[in-house]
């Protein structure tokens, strides 16, 4: 299961676009919600034991300061 968070402000801090991804430990077959609440995997029917991944994307940038010679 891949859910994106898009950026948002709260507060003056910035929160950044991200994504997280489910995924089954033992096959790396991508899960649903209904599958979430499951204690099996439904692709190759072990336990369930979860694999969680987290991407960040860089939203903004602070300013860049510089001087050529």
């Amino acid at each position: 299961m891949k859910k994106t968070v898009q950026a948002r402000e709260s507060n003056g801090v910035t929160e950044p676009t991200h994504t997280l991804e489910v995924v089954c430990a033992h096959c790396g077959y991508d899960l649903d919600e209904a599958e979430l609440e499951a204690d099996a995997c439904s692709d190759c029917g072990q336990a369930l034991n979860l694999k969680q991944s987290v991407s960040i994307e860089v939203t903004t940038l602070p300013p860049v300061f510089g001087e050529t010679m």
